[in-house]
């Protein structure tokens, strides 16, 4: 991480070998845990810049315009089909471009690595800007169309990888100890709040298909429904467009003065790190722990609409269902993430709250579904309730995992870390979604994946032995 502060004779450890992570670490933790709660003893080893907020917000701004764009089309599929011909899978498939551009992650964990956040930032909004230039293409052939839509979202689904994993390199980068959550949590929301807002853009803007209209009518909604379609496009490409300009006229690679200890030690290379990652049993416990809930509540996110079918929820109740439970998420979550960086070292007993409540929402809304049986009140305040309540305890666990995965493991890189673990939830996501693609008639026994997992998650997290090496650093080391 801070190997761009000195010249290679330079970067040597800071510190002694005793104070280093290694088997003193509980030892380290009571005295992190003691020391966060003293005054400052004077100035810190670093120093924080007010462009910090900047960089963090066109950041953030490119995060929600990714999520944006990756959620266009779900919201719209039935007037995507009729303007362009669209198929069943052409739909799926064009959610799938999200997680199938995680394959090539590691390319971006290295380059985060070894060139830093500014080069992986412009690589990123620039493919973007070819992404939503792609879909904007006017051509009259809708084969032709289709491909280069598709092309358009594979591009942007490659964005997605810098989004998802940079939130808690940036943060190390940027700020003090006291607010690293916050603004991991700040990054990493945007980008869901992002999708979230497809929700409202789309619907508001591009009409519903109406199948009763005679042909002369139906063929005049179709062209109206397609101009439609087209202006949400160019809008976005407009907005990518914006933040890339932004992004390239100023984002800085890092801050003069690194803002504490553990931005300036010395990080494992890339291959030591991924030894260091595969052969750490706790992290691939607390991995486990984030990739299964998180990926079971996206595919089950995904088909929503189908789920709430047989108890009479219409699929616009069920989308604005998705839309509370992000939003509240987000919200909860840089609350949670503020909270932490006030108590620190309270990470693991943020995360068992937050999945207790995951699990009994989860169950709360698999047992009312079931309401022959429970005798359950099932009634449309229920149904949000339940819903709206499971979105916000799962996704407002995200920045709290991040923060601890970076914990578990330091002194890997802060990229790396999260790149591993963000790979392993959305293939898992997307092998989900492959699977309801095709076996999405009988969707019940999917209500019963989300307790599970939970449930799951939470003995992981029960088992989970934390560590706070680099709060060590900056707390104790700097006291």
């Amino acid at each position: 991480m801070g190997a761009g502060w000195s010249s290679d004779e330079e970067r040597e450890p800071l510190l002694g070998p005793g104070l280093g992570p290694g088997p003193g670490a509980a030892r380290r933790n009571r005295e992190a845990a003691a020391a966060a709660t003293l005054p400052a003893a004077g100035p810190g080893p670093g120093r924080v810049y007010g462009r910090r907020w900047l960089v963090l917000l066109l950041f953030s701004l490119l995060a929600f315009a990714q999520g944006l764009v990756w959620n266009t089309w779900g919201p719209i599929q039935n007037s995507a089909r009729q303007a362009y011909g669209f198929s069943s899978w052409d739909i799926a498939l064009l959610v799938l471009w999200g997680p199938i551009g995680f394959l090539p992650c590691f390319a971006f964990m290295w380059l985060l690595d070894k060139r830093g956040l500014r080069v992986t930032v412009l690589l990123t909004s620039f493919l973007m800007v070819l992404g939503t230039g792609l879909r904007c293409i006017p051509i009259s052939d809708l084969m032709l169309k289709r491909r280069l839509i598709h092309g358009g979202q594979m591009l942007n689904g490659l964005a997605g990888p810098t989004v998802m994993n940079a939130p808690p390199f940036l943060s190390t980068t940027w700020f003090s100890a006291d607010e690293r959550a916050t603004a991991t949590a700040i990054a990493s929301m945007l980008s869901y709040l992002g999708g979230a807002c497809a929700f409202l853009v789309g619907p508001l803007l591009v009409p519903a298909p109406n199948g009763t209209s005679p042909l002369l009518a139906a063929e005049s909604s179709r062209a109206h429904i397609k101009d439609s379609i087209e202006t949400v496009l160019y809008a976005e490409f407009g907005v990518v467009c914006l933040i890339f300009s932004a992004t390239l006229a100023y984002f800085p690679p890092r801050p003069p003065l690194p803002p504490s200890v553990a931005a300036a030690s010395q990080r494992l290379s890339y291959r030591r790190s991924f030894c260091r990652l595969l052969s750490n049993l706790r992290f691939l416990m607390i991995a486990l722990a984030y990739a299964i809930p998180l990926g079971v509540f996206a595919g089950w996110s995904g088909v929503l609409d189908l789920i709430l079918t047989p108890v009479h929820v219409s699929q616009v109740d069920a989308g604005w269902i998705g839309f509370w439970s992000i939003v509240g998420g987000c919200v909860v979550g840089i609350a949670m993430a503020r909270f932490a960086d006030f108590i620190r070292g309270m990470l693991k007993l943020i995360l068992l709250l937050l999945f207790s409540g995951a699990t009994l929402s989860s169950t709360w809304f698999t047992l009312t579904c079931l309401n022959s049986i429970t005798h359950l009140p099932l009634t449309t305040v229920t149904l949000y309730a339940s819903c709206i309540l499971l979105g916000v305890f799962l996704n407002s666990s995200v920045p709290i995992f991040f923060e601890l995965f970076v914990e578990t493991v330091y002194p890997v890189p802060e990229g790396i870390t999260c790149g591993v673990v963000t790979f392993l939830s959305n293939m898992f996501m997307g092998v989900l979604l492959f699977f309801l693609t095709f076996y999405h008639t009988e969707l019940s026994w999917f209500n019963w994946c989300l307790p599970g997992s939970c449930l799951l998650s939470l003995l992981l997290i029960l088992c989970f032995r934390e560590s706070y090496d680099r709060l060590y650093l900056d707390v104790v080391v700097s006291v």
